[in-house]
């Protein structure tokens, strides 16, 4: 059995496409609305679909603020530590911050959505709904990135150029259809950022501050989110897309003690969801009403 070289359908995936090819046998991972939805919009299921990789997270990059012996080395004096400012993974400090991590996180979560996509355009789908993705620590510095979803097939003779992919239900993509938008890809922005915890942090973060805002930590939230956003954005923008919906958002903070033998803050802000696309020109989108007769 020869070495699988990455490139292409693994050779697990590569044979269960060609039972699927002998068999015939759909399955799907859509509940009954999702399956009904798409398929009132001219969808069929074909498959339940599913793209992964394991991937070694072995360099986070230099984990400090850019404080050091009381300078900011980002530029200016920082006497008496007041630190050197929130530093982002996409700043142009390249010597700070966590910038190879938010690297890695991208290749695996692009990696398994592309291997997603992949195995549904060999299945002849024009599309995944219900994407599912997830992230898995296996330890010794490894995470196994997973996308599953539904692979389907539209009846019309016009076909997308491109499988998409969407983490919408399958009912909530009929809705998008019938108002006159239809889903392009899967975004996401991550961002991680680090602060250190200077002199006007500890003193209003203190036991002794009252009920007051920590100025520090509400410039690290507010820097790390807004750069995710800006990421989810981005990448939504590079799809070709004129809208996007926000699935979900989500931030993570944790206190480290890097080598310079003080105390920083570290904040990771996820946003997930659909890059989407008009394809109605009028001026009022095509819906269709249900008419409701009361029986009585």
């Amino acid at each position: 059995m020869t070495q699988w070289d990455g490139r292409g359908l693994p050779p697990v995936a590569a044979e269960r496409m060609r039972r699927f090819a002998s068999s015939g046998l759909r399955t799907s991972l859509l509940t009954v609305p999702g399956a009904v939805g798409v398929q009132s919009v001219g969808f069929d299921p074909v498959g339940e679909v599913m793209g992964c990789i394991v991937q070694h997270m072995g360099w986070s990059g230099f984990g400090g603020c850019g404080y050091y012996g009381g300078v900011g080395v980002l530029g200016g004096f920082s006497g008496f530590g007041l630190g050197g400012g929130t530093v982002t993974s996409s700043g142009r400090a390249g010597f700070v911050g966590f910038g190879p991590y938010v690297d890695a996180l991208y290749h695996g979560y692009g990696t398994a959505l592309a291997r997603m996509t992949e195995e549904a355009a060999a299945m002849g789908a024009d599309g995944v709904v219900g994407v599912r993705l997830s992230v898995s620590d296996l330890g010794a510095d490894n995470r196994e990135f997973v996308a599953l979803g539904s692979a389907v097939r539209s009846r019309s003779q016009h076909r997308p150029a491109r499988v998409f992919s969407t983490e919408l239900a399958g009912q909530d993509v009929a809705k998008l259809l019938q108002a006159g938008w239809v889903p392009c890809a899967v975004a996401y922005g991550i961002s991680v950022a680090i602060r250190h915890d200077d002199w006007g942090t500890q003193r209003q973060s203190s036991w002794g501050a009252g009920n007051t805002e920590v100025a520090g930590y509400t410039e690290l939230v507010a820097h790390v989110r807004a750069d995710a956003r800006y990421r989810f954005d981005q990448q939504a923008r590079s799809t070709g897309a004129q809208g996007a919906i926000v699935s979900s958002m989500g931030l993570q903070i944790r206190q480290i003690e890097p080598a310079e033998n003080h105390r920083d803050h570290v904040a990771e802000s996820t946003v997930f969801g659909t890059a989407l696309a008009s394809f109605h020109r009028g001026s009022t989108a095509p819906t269709r009403s249900l008419t409701i007769l009361p029986l009585r």
